[in-house]
């Protein structure tokens, strides 16, 4: 499988009818669909409010470059995972299997709708889980994740607890690939034994850092 870019339809905004638009929470730049591989050109079910905040298309596009053939075969772990859009885009492109962890009500119900409607229950999970607090569930899972995507909401501190339970939990695979996105005003928590930054890149007010998990 080829995994599939999930982007913002800002472009093609024109193909909704005004009286979807007109008086809802739904906008041209809630919608978003996969672009490439198996699934190409399938929408998602749109997200409302600001509950959920995706992943722009321009640094979605990016952090898919920069992974390239990381993603094929990978066992992925979506952390924050909200609409799914990382994790789906992921078993698009060739991954075998995701878990998705989230603990707001509104963005496990889109996750369910969203992998229902790809038909991607047989390679997905989905844990409603409180991340800041530990990752025990993922004790009972003996899968060795290859490719972890964090994108926690923004200045609130998310990233080190989660890191720090990843390492406690050993759920990685030796040389993981992690991808955090957070706001460039929100200090990587680095250094952490066993996690090596190996890039970072600038996107507006976004940095996306990629690390590697070295034991």
């Amino acid at each position: 499988m080829v995994y599939h870019r999930l982007y913002l339809l800002n472009r093609n905004s024109e193909c909704i009818p005004r009286r979807l638009l007109r008086g809802s929470l739904i906008t041209p730049g809630n919608i978003l669909r996969i672009i490439s591989g198996t699934l190409r050109g399938k929408k998602l079910h749109p997200f409302q409010g600001k509950g959920i905040r995706p992943t722009s298309d321009r640094t979605r596009e990016a952090i898919f470059n920069i992974l390239s053939d990381r993603v094929p075969g990978a066992v992925v772990l979506d952390l924050f995972a909200g609409s799914g859009a990382l994790g789906i885009e992921a078993l698009s492109r060739g991954a075998d299997m995701a878990t998705f962890i989230d603990m707001a009500p509104a963005a496990v119900s889109l996750l369910e709708k969203n992998l229902r409607s790809c038909c991607l229950e047989d390679r997905a999970r989905i844990i409603s889980w409180n991340i800041e607090r530990n990752l025990n569930c993922l004790q009972s899972h003996d899968y060795p994740y290859t490719l972890v995507f964090l994108d926690p909401p923004y200045h609130k501190g998310m990233l080190l607890p989660a890191l720090k339970h990843l390492k406690k939990n050993k759920t990685l695979t030796p040389s993981a690939c992690l991808v955090l996105e957070h706001g460039d005003v929100d200090e990587l928590p680095l250094p952490i034994a066993e996690f090596v930054l190996l890039d970072q890149r600038r996107y507006g007010k976004t940095l996306v850092s990629f690390l590697r998990y070295m034991v």
